[in-house]
């Protein structure tokens, strides 16, 4: 076993694929706020890709880690012993497994440490792309309004001392108020969460908390920075201590920070940029002048479909996507939505028929070795679902289509945060976006569809009666008996 640093990449054994740049050349030109699995397994592939490619060596990543948790100080003490190199390993159905090392990320900051530093890395001129993976969670929405919520004790502190960022939001406008201050072009926003528009969306947050702070501070983003919309996509799933001592095992690395995806890839860029932008279309991204039609159909299928069977495979008792996709009930639950709920009102973007992308994503989620856990999947369901599920449930409401499959689902959502499976087995309800006062919303039928999280559905008495009646069914006899009853209402074989 060999410890990961840039003097062991010489010696590392054959099956583990390396870089072929010279990564003393490299420069950063990209800032990511919020350094999570899926970033590390996701854009800083591709840009590992992009940086072997001639006249591309200026688009390098500085890491930024924003939470000051147990979890980041690790990556602050891991990462630089690793010189920010790290392992992926990436499992395709087929069983066939590659061990890479990833070299695109150059610098790693901690930014509760010392925010000062990474305000002075973003207001670099070397800057020219500030990019960020927060989760839905993170963009501080008004879920029914979509309104950026500037009177939280969060941002209320930034407004009253933008010296001190703690947010991506503070810091992208502190740093674009350096940047404007001292005559420097500014740099592109690029959000890489799964959010409708999410470009539209971080532009909105970005410019809300201007202007907030400087009303022609605001003006002036509004009119340099560039917010381009992305899709992004490739299941990664957590990585527990036995995940990274298996992966280590298997290619003979020692990384304290291994990272684990699917072989499938996929990265959708709005192509608009106001201070140049790597080629990342020579790695295999695909750079189009709309994004829309490929959100909404990754949104709408593949998010929402990882909703449909995360919770109520979490509530029987299942551990990992692959168990409840090949649960009949619960694969023929997913199956069904995608085919029934969500196809009939998409349009197809251009060379991505619907039907074939529900049984890729359905062979995605069926592969045995990516081992993602219902628990990461369901965590942070007061954002997700909004996003995931509410723009097909207010479709069908409005079309007077089928709810009972969504219904079922919303009703698992409401028997998930009491934290109790079928078989009686307590869990934790990962729920960072609800305070205790919407969590105590849950606990009563009187008050629970008062929380935010239903604020973005469309729901009239008889929904509710039927969301509550499935959930109290559930409750007495469990959720395949009540989903096996749903299937078969819906006139779909079981």
């Amino acid at each position: 076993m060999i410890a990961l640093n840039s003097e062991a990449l010489s010696t590392l054994p054959p099956s583990v694929e390396r870089f072929s740049y010279d990564r003393a050349s490299l420069k950063t030109g990209i800032v990511h706020l919020s350094v999570g699995n899926f970033h590390r397994a996701h854009q800083c592939w591709y840009v590992d890709r992009l940086l072997a490619e001639p006249g591309q060596e200026g688009w390098g990543f500085c890491g930024v880690g924003l939470i000051d948790d147990a979890n980041e100080r690790l990556k602050l003490e891991a990462f630089p012993a690793q010189d920010n190199l790290y392992t992926l390993t990436r499992y395709a159905p087929d069983g066939t497994v590659r061990h890479q090392v990833i070299g695109s990320m150059l610098d790693y900051l901690f930014a509760p440490a010392d925010p000062q530093a990474v305000l002075a890395r973003m207001a670099d001129p070397a800057t020219r792309i500030v990019s960020l993976t927060i989760t839905e969670g993170g963009y501080n929405q008004d879920h029914a309004t979509g309104a950026y919520k500037l009177a939280t004790p969060l941002t209320q502190r930034e407004l009253a001392n933008p010296d001190a960022p703690e947010s991506a939001f503070g810091f992208i406008v502190g740093a674009l108020r350096m940047r404007r201050d001292a005559g420097i072009a500014p740099f592109t926003v690029m959000s890489c969460d799964n959010l409708r528009d999410n470009g539209v969306v971080a532009k909105r947050c970005v410019i809300s908390h201007a202007n907030a702070l400087d009303p022609e501070l605001g003006a002036w983003i509004e009119t340099h920075v560039s917010f381009p919309s992305s899709m992004v996509d490739r299941i990664t799933p957590a990585v527990l201590k036995e995940d990274a001592e298996r992966v280590n095992a298997e290619c003979g690395v020692i990384d304290r920070l291994p990272v684990i995806s699917e072989e499938f890839a996929q990265w959708v860029i709005e192509d608009k940029f106001v201070n140049g932008r790597p080629a990342l279309e020579t790695a295999g991204a695909q750079m189009v002048p709309d994004v829309h039609p490929y959100e909404l159909a990754k949104v709408r299928m593949l998010n929402a479909s990882h909703s449909m069977l995360a919770y109520p495979g979490q509530l029987s008792g299942l551990e990992t996507v692959r168990d409840a996709i090949i649960d009949p009930q619960i694969g023929h639950l997913v199956e069904s939505f995608m085919t029934c709920d969500v196809i009939p009102h998409l349009s197809a973007p251009a060379g991505m028929p619907l039907p074939n992308y529900r049984d890729l994503i359905i062979a995605r989620f069926s592969n045995p070795d990516v081992g993602d856990r219902l628990a990461r999947i369901t965590g942070d369901g007061a954002s997700k679902l909004p996003v995931f599920l509410a723009p097909s449930w207010n479709r069908l409401v409005a079309t007077g289509g089928e709810l009972r499959r969504m219904a079922f689902v919303l009703a698992c959502f409401i028997r998930y945060l009491h934290g109790r499976t079928d078989q009686g087995e307590a869990f934790t309800p990962f729920e960072p976006a609800l305070s205790e006062s919407q969590h105590a919303l849950a606990r009563s039928w009187d008050s629970v569809f008062s929380m935010t999280v239903f604020e973005s559905f469309a729901l009239e008495p008889v929904h509710i009666s039927l969301i509550r009646e499935m959930a109290e069914s559930m409750e007495q006899r469990g959720t395949a008996a009540v989903l096996g009853e749903v299937l078969a209402e819906t006139g779909l074989p079981s």
